[in-house]
Protein backbone atom coordinates (compact mmCIF):
# COMPACT_ATOMS: atom_id res chain seq x y z
CA UNK A 1 0.00 0.00 0.00
CA UNK A 2 1.15 3.38 -0.46
CA UNK A 3 1.55 6.35 1.93
CA UNK A 4 1.78 9.71 2.22
CA UNK A 5 4.35 9.97 4.48
CA UNK A 6 7.32 6.92 5.22
CA UNK A 7 6.82 8.03 8.99
CA UNK A 8 4.67 10.83 10.95
CA UNK A 9 5.62 12.27 14.41
CA UNK A 10 3.41 13.76 16.63
CA UNK A 11 5.27 16.19 18.80
CA UNK A 12 7.97 18.58 17.77
CA UNK A 13 9.29 18.11 20.98
CA UNK A 14 13.31 16.59 22.14
CA UNK A 15 12.00 12.91 20.86
CA UNK A 16 10.01 13.88 18.07
CA UNK A 17 12.83 16.03 16.42
CA UNK A 18 15.68 14.14 17.03
CA UNK A 19 13.86 11.14 15.84
CA UNK A 20 12.15 13.07 12.09
CA UNK A 21 15.59 14.30 11.50
CA UNK A 22 17.46 11.08 11.97
CA UNK A 23 14.84 9.15 9.76
CA UNK A 24 15.30 11.89 7.23
CA UNK A 25 18.87 11.06 6.78
CA UNK A 26 18.20 7.86 6.18
CA UNK A 27 16.03 8.52 2.98
CA UNK A 28 12.75 8.36 4.42
CA UNK A 29 9.85 10.31 3.85
CA UNK A 30 8.87 12.45 6.96
CA UNK A 31 6.39 14.85 8.64
CA UNK A 32 5.94 16.15 11.98
CA UNK A 33 3.19 18.09 13.40
CA UNK A 34 2.94 20.24 16.56
CA UNK A 35 0.19 22.35 18.12
CA UNK A 36 2.64 24.34 19.98
CA UNK A 37 5.75 26.02 19.38
CA UNK A 38 8.82 23.90 18.01
CA UNK A 39 10.99 22.58 20.59
CA UNK A 40 8.63 21.06 23.41
CA UNK A 41 8.45 21.09 27.07
CA UNK A 42 12.21 21.93 27.50
CA UNK A 43 13.30 24.17 25.07
CA UNK A 44 9.54 26.69 25.42
CA UNK A 45 8.88 25.91 29.20
CA UNK A 46 11.30 23.79 30.51
CA UNK A 47 14.76 23.24 31.07
CA UNK A 48 15.98 26.12 29.20
CA UNK A 49 13.65 28.99 30.30
CA UNK A 50 14.13 27.73 33.71
CA UNK A 51 18.00 27.23 33.89
CA UNK A 52 18.18 30.85 32.16
CA UNK A 53 16.33 32.27 35.63
CA UNK A 54 19.04 29.65 37.28
CA UNK A 55 21.79 32.01 35.88
CA UNK A 56 19.46 35.14 36.67
CA UNK A 57 18.99 34.64 40.45
CA UNK A 58 22.36 33.27 41.52
CA UNK A 59 23.50 37.00 41.04
CA UNK A 60 22.48 37.93 44.42
CA UNK A 61 24.74 35.60 45.69
CA UNK A 62 27.77 37.30 43.70
CA UNK A 63 27.13 40.71 45.04
CA UNK A 64 26.69 39.29 48.89
CA UNK A 65 30.15 36.81 48.34
CA UNK A 66 32.01 39.12 46.47
CA UNK A 67 32.39 41.45 49.92
CA UNK A 68 34.29 39.03 51.76
CA UNK A 69 36.87 39.29 48.96
CA UNK A 70 37.23 42.79 48.99
CA UNK A 71 34.42 44.31 46.84
CA UNK A 72 33.17 47.07 48.29
CA UNK A 73 29.65 46.36 49.07
CA UNK A 74 26.52 47.30 46.53
CA UNK A 75 22.86 47.98 46.62
CA UNK A 76 21.51 46.12 43.23
CA UNK A 77 18.24 46.29 41.60
CA UNK A 78 16.16 43.70 40.05
CA UNK A 79 14.15 43.87 36.65
CA UNK A 80 11.83 40.95 36.67
CA UNK A 81 9.94 42.29 33.38
CA UNK A 82 13.41 42.49 31.49
CA UNK A 83 14.38 39.16 32.81
CA UNK A 84 11.28 37.69 31.67
CA UNK A 85 10.79 39.20 28.44
CA UNK A 86 15.07 38.02 27.43
CA UNK A 87 13.98 35.10 28.00
CA UNK A 88 10.75 34.83 26.09
CA UNK A 89 12.89 35.92 23.34
CA UNK A 90 15.59 33.28 23.61
CA UNK A 91 12.25 30.97 23.85
CA UNK A 92 11.26 32.02 20.44
CA UNK A 93 14.87 32.27 18.74
CA UNK A 94 15.46 28.66 19.64
CA UNK A 95 12.29 27.44 18.31
CA UNK A 96 12.86 29.24 15.13
CA UNK A 97 16.09 27.63 15.29
CA UNK A 98 14.52 24.15 15.54
CA UNK A 99 12.21 24.81 12.77
CA UNK A 100 15.17 25.89 10.65
CA UNK A 101 16.80 22.64 11.66
CA UNK A 102 13.75 21.03 10.18
CA UNK A 103 13.72 22.60 6.94
CA UNK A 104 17.15 21.83 6.44
CA UNK A 105 16.75 18.02 7.11
CA UNK A 106 13.84 17.94 4.44
CA UNK A 107 11.06 17.02 7.43
CA UNK A 108 7.95 18.60 6.65
CA UNK A 109 6.33 21.15 9.34
CA UNK A 110 2.29 20.77 9.94
CA UNK A 111 1.44 23.18 12.74
CA UNK A 112 -1.88 22.02 13.97
CA UNK A 113 -3.55 19.04 16.63
CA UNK A 114 -2.95 15.73 15.35
CA UNK A 115 -5.19 12.83 15.99
CA UNK A 116 -5.21 9.19 14.88
CA UNK A 117 -8.23 8.04 12.78
CA UNK A 118 -6.93 4.60 12.28
CA UNK A 119 -3.36 3.11 12.32
CA UNK A 120 -2.27 4.71 9.43
CA UNK A 121 -4.80 7.40 9.17
CA UNK A 122 -3.76 11.16 10.45
CA UNK A 123 -5.87 14.32 10.81
CA UNK A 124 -4.19 17.57 11.24
CA UNK A 125 -6.86 20.23 11.46
CA UNK A 126 -9.32 18.88 8.93
CA UNK A 127 -6.10 17.59 6.72
CA UNK A 128 -6.17 13.81 6.42
CA UNK A 129 -2.59 11.89 5.63
CA UNK A 130 -1.35 8.61 5.91
CA UNK A 131 1.66 7.15 6.70
CA UNK A 132 3.44 3.49 7.19
CA UNK A 133 5.28 4.17 10.72
CA UNK A 134 3.46 6.92 13.32
CA UNK A 135 5.81 7.98 16.44
CA UNK A 136 3.83 9.26 18.92
CA UNK A 137 6.14 11.97 21.10
CA UNK A 138 4.03 14.21 22.54
CA UNK A 139 5.57 14.46 26.22
CA UNK A 140 3.54 15.56 29.30
CA UNK A 141 1.85 18.14 30.61
CA UNK A 142 1.86 19.90 34.11
CA UNK A 143 -1.34 18.50 36.44
CA UNK A 144 -3.51 20.73 39.25
CA UNK A 145 -4.98 18.85 41.85
CA UNK A 146 -9.08 18.91 42.01
CA UNK A 147 -9.56 20.99 45.41
CA UNK A 148 -11.09 24.57 45.24
CA UNK A 149 -8.99 27.28 43.43
CA UNK A 150 -6.08 25.52 42.33
CA UNK A 151 -7.65 25.74 38.53
CA UNK A 152 -8.57 29.54 38.73
CA UNK A 153 -5.46 30.41 40.79
CA UNK A 154 -2.73 27.87 40.46
CA UNK A 155 0.18 28.41 37.74
CA UNK A 156 2.32 25.95 36.28
CA UNK A 157 5.79 25.50 35.05
CA UNK A 158 4.32 26.76 31.78
CA UNK A 159 2.90 30.47 33.19
CA UNK A 160 5.58 30.99 35.79
CA UNK A 161 7.66 32.55 32.88
CA UNK A 162 5.36 35.07 31.41
CA UNK A 163 4.09 36.73 34.93
CA UNK A 164 4.04 40.15 34.18
CA UNK A 165 5.41 40.90 37.42
CA UNK A 166 7.36 39.32 40.05
CA UNK A 167 5.22 37.78 43.48
CA UNK A 168 6.98 39.06 46.42
CA UNK A 169 4.99 35.96 48.25
CA UNK A 170 5.24 33.21 46.40
CA UNK A 171 4.04 29.79 47.20
CA UNK A 172 4.94 26.27 45.81
CA UNK A 173 3.10 23.08 46.30
CA UNK A 174 5.08 19.89 45.25
CA UNK A 175 8.46 18.12 46.52
CA UNK A 176 9.49 17.08 43.39
CA UNK A 177 12.34 19.01 41.49
CA UNK A 178 9.90 21.59 40.04
CA UNK A 179 8.82 23.10 42.96
CA UNK A 180 12.71 22.99 44.25
CA UNK A 181 14.00 24.92 41.73
CA UNK A 182 11.22 27.48 41.65
CA UNK A 183 11.38 27.79 45.26
CA UNK A 184 15.23 28.63 45.16
CA UNK A 185 15.01 30.72 41.77
CA UNK A 186 12.54 33.04 43.65
CA UNK A 187 14.03 33.00 47.37
CA UNK A 188 17.31 33.95 45.51
CA UNK A 189 15.83 36.82 43.16
CA UNK A 190 13.91 38.40 46.59
CA UNK A 191 11.00 37.12 46.88
CA UNK A 192 9.32 35.18 50.42
CA UNK A 193 8.79 31.86 49.76
CA UNK A 194 7.22 28.95 51.14
CA UNK A 195 6.92 25.38 50.21
CA UNK A 196 4.16 23.06 50.25
CA UNK A 197 4.95 19.24 50.57
CA UNK A 198 2.76 16.02 51.52
CA UNK A 199 5.69 14.36 53.57
CA UNK A 200 8.51 15.37 55.88
CA UNK A 201 11.44 15.43 52.52
CA UNK A 202 11.77 16.92 49.16
CA UNK A 203 12.68 15.43 45.73
CA UNK A 204 11.89 11.86 46.67
CA UNK A 205 13.93 9.12 44.86
CA UNK A 206 17.00 10.52 45.64
CA UNK A 207 19.62 9.57 47.60
CA UNK A 208 18.48 10.58 51.17
CA UNK A 209 21.95 12.19 51.84
CA UNK A 210 20.32 14.56 48.35
CA UNK A 211 17.28 15.17 49.92
CA UNK A 212 18.30 15.89 53.74
CA UNK A 213 21.30 18.10 52.28
CA UNK A 214 19.08 20.52 49.58
CA UNK A 215 16.42 20.86 52.01
CA UNK A 216 18.45 21.95 55.55
CA UNK A 217 20.21 24.28 52.38
CA UNK A 218 16.74 25.69 51.32
CA UNK A 219 15.72 26.57 54.96
CA UNK A 220 19.26 28.00 55.61
CA UNK A 221 18.75 30.48 52.91
CA UNK A 222 15.13 31.39 53.90
CA UNK A 223 13.03 29.45 52.36
CA UNK A 224 10.37 27.75 54.82
CA UNK A 225 9.42 24.15 53.93
CA UNK A 226 6.36 23.07 55.36
CA UNK A 227 5.98 19.34 55.89
CA UNK A 228 3.36 16.86 56.04
CA UNK A 229 0.89 19.32 54.87
CA UNK A 230 -2.55 18.83 52.74
CA UNK A 231 -4.43 21.60 50.71
CA UNK A 232 -8.08 21.54 51.01
CA UNK A 233 -8.46 24.96 49.07
CA UNK A 234 -7.20 27.97 47.09
CA UNK A 235 -8.81 31.40 47.50
CA UNK A 236 -8.59 34.89 46.07
CA UNK A 237 -8.80 37.35 48.82
CA UNK A 238 -8.35 41.13 48.74
CA UNK A 239 -4.55 40.99 48.88
CA UNK A 240 -3.94 38.45 47.04
CA UNK A 241 -4.72 34.04 47.17
CA UNK A 242 -5.07 32.65 50.27
CA UNK A 243 -3.52 28.97 50.92
CA UNK A 244 -5.33 26.74 53.52
CA UNK A 245 -3.57 24.15 54.39
CA UNK A 246 -3.56 21.19 57.10
CA UNK A 247 -1.14 19.80 59.19
CA UNK A 248 -1.02 16.33 59.25
CA UNK A 249 0.45 15.44 62.52
CA UNK A 250 -1.23 18.20 64.80
CA UNK A 251 -3.96 18.04 62.21
CA UNK A 252 -4.33 21.84 62.66
CA UNK A 253 -5.57 24.37 60.08
CA UNK A 254 -3.65 27.27 59.08
CA UNK A 255 -3.78 29.55 55.98
CA UNK A 256 -1.43 31.87 54.48
CA UNK A 257 -1.82 34.66 51.51
CA UNK A 258 0.52 35.41 48.65
CA UNK A 259 0.64 36.46 45.11
CA UNK A 260 1.37 33.22 43.19
CA UNK A 261 1.06 29.79 43.89
CA UNK A 262 2.86 27.15 41.64
CA UNK A 263 1.24 23.82 41.74
CA UNK A 264 4.18 21.12 40.74
CA UNK A 265 2.53 18.10 41.72
CA UNK A 266 3.46 16.08 38.85
CA UNK A 267 3.10 15.75 35.15
CA UNK A 268 0.75 13.68 32.86
CA UNK A 269 1.52 12.88 29.56
CA UNK A 270 -0.46 14.38 26.43
CA UNK A 271 -2.67 11.37 25.82
CA UNK A 272 -5.96 13.37 24.72
CA UNK A 273 -7.25 14.12 21.81
CA UNK A 274 -4.80 11.85 20.29
CA UNK A 275 -7.44 9.17 18.78
CA UNK A 276 -5.63 6.59 20.64
CA UNK A 277 -9.36 4.56 20.99
CA UNK A 278 -9.13 4.51 17.08
CA UNK A 279 -6.27 2.22 17.07
CA UNK A 280 -5.10 -0.70 19.63
CA UNK A 281 -2.64 1.14 21.28
CA UNK A 282 -1.89 0.51 25.07
CA UNK A 283 -2.33 2.53 27.83
CA UNK A 284 -0.74 1.32 30.89
CA UNK A 285 0.40 1.83 34.40
CA UNK A 286 -3.71 3.62 35.08
CA UNK A 287 -3.84 1.70 38.42
CA UNK A 288 -4.18 4.22 40.85
CA UNK A 289 -7.79 6.46 40.17
CA UNK A 290 -7.10 8.80 43.10
CA UNK A 291 -4.15 10.13 41.05
CA UNK A 292 -4.52 13.67 39.93
CA UNK A 293 -4.84 13.54 36.01
CA UNK A 294 -5.28 15.21 33.39
CA UNK A 295 -7.84 15.13 30.41
CA UNK A 296 -8.70 12.11 32.04
CA UNK A 297 -5.28 10.17 32.34
CA UNK A 298 -3.68 10.21 35.84
CA UNK A 299 -0.11 10.98 36.53
CA UNK A 300 1.23 7.50 36.38
CA UNK A 301 -0.57 6.57 32.91
CA UNK A 302 1.80 6.03 29.84
CA UNK A 303 1.65 4.46 26.43
CA UNK A 304 3.09 1.08 26.64
CA UNK A 305 5.98 0.28 24.54
CA UNK A 306 8.85 -2.61 23.92
CA UNK A 307 12.24 -1.75 24.43
CA UNK A 308 12.22 -0.83 20.52
CA UNK A 309 9.80 2.23 21.56
CA UNK A 310 6.95 -0.49 19.50
CA UNK A 311 3.79 0.24 20.87
CA UNK A 312 0.89 -2.73 20.90
CA UNK A 313 0.38 -1.22 17.37
CA UNK A 314 2.68 -2.74 14.89
CA UNK A 315 3.03 0.41 12.88
CA UNK A 316 2.78 3.14 16.15
CA UNK A 317 5.82 3.70 18.05
CA UNK A 318 6.40 6.08 20.86
CA UNK A 319 9.32 7.86 22.57
CA UNK A 320 9.85 10.49 25.22
CA UNK A 321 7.64 11.29 28.50
CA UNK A 322 4.59 10.05 27.10
CA UNK A 323 5.68 6.47 27.90
CA UNK A 324 6.96 7.40 31.41
CA UNK A 325 10.32 5.88 31.63
CA UNK A 326 12.71 8.46 32.45
CA UNK A 327 11.41 11.50 32.30
CA UNK A 328 13.95 13.63 30.79
CA UNK A 329 14.94 15.37 27.48
CA UNK A 330 18.34 13.66 26.99
CA UNK A 331 16.44 10.14 27.16
CA UNK A 332 13.67 11.38 24.84
CA UNK A 333 16.18 12.19 22.17
CA UNK A 334 18.05 9.03 22.35
CA UNK A 335 15.00 6.62 22.37
CA UNK A 336 13.99 9.11 19.06
CA UNK A 337 17.67 8.05 17.33
CA UNK A 338 17.22 4.70 18.66
CA UNK A 339 13.65 4.13 17.01
CA UNK A 340 15.17 6.13 13.62
CA UNK A 341 18.17 3.77 13.54
CA UNK A 342 16.33 0.71 14.31
CA UNK A 343 13.20 1.36 11.94
CA UNK A 344 14.75 3.78 9.10
CA UNK A 345 18.63 3.06 9.31
CA UNK A 346 18.61 -0.92 9.56
CA UNK A 347 21.03 -0.58 12.57
CA UNK A 348 18.36 -2.05 15.08
CA UNK A 349 19.49 -0.82 18.57
CA UNK A 350 18.12 -0.63 22.24
CA UNK A 351 18.69 2.81 24.32
CA UNK A 352 19.67 1.60 27.76
CA UNK A 353 17.80 3.12 30.83
CA UNK A 354 20.28 2.47 32.79
CA UNK A 355 22.91 4.42 34.86
CA UNK A 356 21.29 7.58 33.58
CA UNK A 357 22.39 11.36 35.09
CA UNK A 358 20.25 13.79 36.24
CA UNK A 359 20.81 16.83 38.03
CA UNK A 360 18.43 19.38 40.22
CA UNK A 361 19.64 22.93 39.69
CA UNK A 362 18.13 23.89 43.02
CA UNK A 363 20.57 26.13 45.17
CA UNK A 364 22.80 24.37 46.21
CA UNK A 365 22.64 22.33 43.14
CA UNK A 366 22.32 18.62 43.51
CA UNK A 367 23.34 15.49 40.69
CA UNK A 368 22.99 11.70 40.94
CA UNK A 369 24.37 9.08 38.37
CA UNK A 370 23.60 5.44 39.61
CA UNK A 371 21.88 3.57 41.96
CA UNK A 372 21.03 5.47 45.64
CA UNK A 373 22.20 4.31 48.82
CA UNK A 374 18.75 2.66 50.00
CA UNK A 375 18.47 1.34 46.00
CA UNK A 376 21.91 -0.46 46.54
CA UNK A 377 21.33 -1.90 49.41
CA UNK A 378 18.02 -3.20 48.51
CA UNK A 379 19.96 -4.67 45.30
CA UNK A 380 23.33 -5.82 46.94
CA UNK A 381 22.52 -6.49 50.49
CA UNK A 382 25.62 -5.72 53.15
CA UNK A 383 28.07 -5.69 50.14
CA UNK A 384 27.70 -2.33 49.38
CA UNK A 385 29.60 0.19 51.28
CA UNK A 386 29.95 4.10 51.40
CA UNK A 387 32.32 6.73 50.83
CA UNK A 388 31.18 9.87 51.82
CA UNK A 389 32.81 13.52 52.50
CA UNK A 390 30.89 16.49 53.79
CA UNK A 391 32.69 20.13 53.78
CA UNK A 392 32.77 23.94 53.63
CA UNK A 393 34.01 24.44 50.01
CA UNK A 394 36.69 27.04 49.38
CA UNK A 395 35.41 29.27 47.57
CA UNK A 396 32.89 30.14 51.14
CA UNK A 397 36.44 30.73 52.75
CA UNK A 398 35.65 34.26 52.99
CA UNK A 399 31.88 34.82 52.20
CA UNK A 400 31.10 33.87 56.18
CA UNK A 401 28.05 31.87 54.81
CA UNK A 402 27.44 28.15 56.64
CA UNK A 403 27.25 26.02 52.72
CA UNK A 404 28.33 22.61 52.72
CA UNK A 405 29.47 19.86 49.65
CA UNK A 406 28.52 16.71 49.66
CA UNK A 407 30.14 13.96 47.23
CA UNK A 408 29.30 10.23 47.95
CA UNK A 409 29.92 7.23 46.18
CA UNK A 410 28.38 3.68 47.04
CA UNK A 411 29.91 0.54 46.17
CA UNK A 412 29.74 -2.94 45.62
CA UNK A 413 32.52 -4.06 47.74
CA UNK A 414 32.37 -7.96 46.41
CA UNK A 415 33.23 -6.40 43.08
CA UNK A 416 34.70 -2.92 43.77
CA UNK A 417 32.32 -1.19 41.05
CA UNK A 418 30.77 2.09 41.67
CA UNK A 419 27.31 1.48 41.89
CA UNK A 420 26.12 5.37 42.56
CA UNK A 421 27.53 9.07 42.75
CA UNK A 422 26.14 11.65 44.57
CA UNK A 423 26.51 15.31 44.90
CA UNK A 424 25.42 18.70 46.43
CA UNK A 425 26.95 21.75 45.59
CA UNK A 426 28.37 23.94 42.91
CA UNK A 427 28.49 22.65 39.64
CA UNK A 428 27.19 19.41 40.98
CA UNK A 429 25.59 18.95 37.07
CA UNK A 430 29.01 19.62 35.49
CA UNK A 431 30.92 17.33 37.71
CA UNK A 432 28.37 14.28 37.43
CA UNK A 433 28.49 14.13 33.68
CA UNK A 434 31.84 13.77 33.66
CA UNK A 435 31.91 11.11 36.85
CA UNK A 436 28.70 9.50 34.74
CA UNK A 437 31.08 8.16 32.30
CA UNK A 438 33.13 6.31 34.06
CA UNK A 439 29.61 4.55 36.48
CA UNK A 440 28.65 3.79 33.08
CA UNK A 441 31.61 2.11 32.19
CA UNK A 442 32.15 0.09 35.26
CA UNK A 443 34.18 1.79 36.99
CA UNK A 444 35.72 0.50 39.88
CA UNK A 445 36.81 2.31 43.64
CA UNK A 446 40.30 1.12 42.90
CA UNK A 447 39.98 2.86 39.37
CA UNK A 448 39.25 6.37 40.92
CA UNK A 449 41.89 6.00 43.70
CA UNK A 450 44.17 5.39 40.85
CA UNK A 451 43.13 8.92 39.18
CA UNK A 452 44.91 12.11 40.42
CA UNK A 453 42.75 14.73 41.44
CA UNK A 454 42.95 18.24 40.17
CA UNK A 455 43.73 20.43 43.22
CA UNK A 456 42.34 22.59 44.46
CA UNK A 457 38.94 21.93 43.39
CA UNK A 458 35.70 20.27 44.57
CA UNK A 459 35.72 17.24 42.11
CA UNK A 460 39.09 15.77 42.88
CA UNK A 461 37.36 14.83 46.23
CA UNK A 462 35.58 12.22 44.49
CA UNK A 463 38.95 10.67 43.70
CA UNK A 464 40.11 11.18 47.29
CA UNK A 465 37.91 9.17 49.34
CA UNK A 466 38.71 6.66 51.50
Amino acid sequence: MSYDYDLFVIGAGSGGLAASKRAASYGAKVAIAERDLVGGTCVIRGCVPKKLMVYASKFSHYYEDAVGYGWSEVQPSFDWKKLVTSVDNEVKRLSKLHISFLEKAGVELIQGDATLLDPHTIEVDGRKVTADKILIAVGGEAIKPDIPGAKEYGITSREIFLLPEQPKRFAAIGAGYIGVEFSCIMNALGSEVTQFIRTDRILRGFDEDIRSGVQDAMIEHGINIVTNTYIPKIEKVSDGLEITYLDKQNNTEEKITVDAVLIAIGRAPNLAHLGLENTNVEIVQCDDPDLPNLHGYTVNCAIGVDEYSRTTEPNIFAVGDCTNRINLTPVAINEGRAFADTEFGNNPRIFSHETVASAVFSQPEAATVGLNELEAKQKYGDGVKVYQARFRPMYHSFTGKNEKVMVKLVVDSNTDKILGAHMIGENAAEIIQGVAIAVKMGATKKDFDATVGIHPSTAEEFVTLR
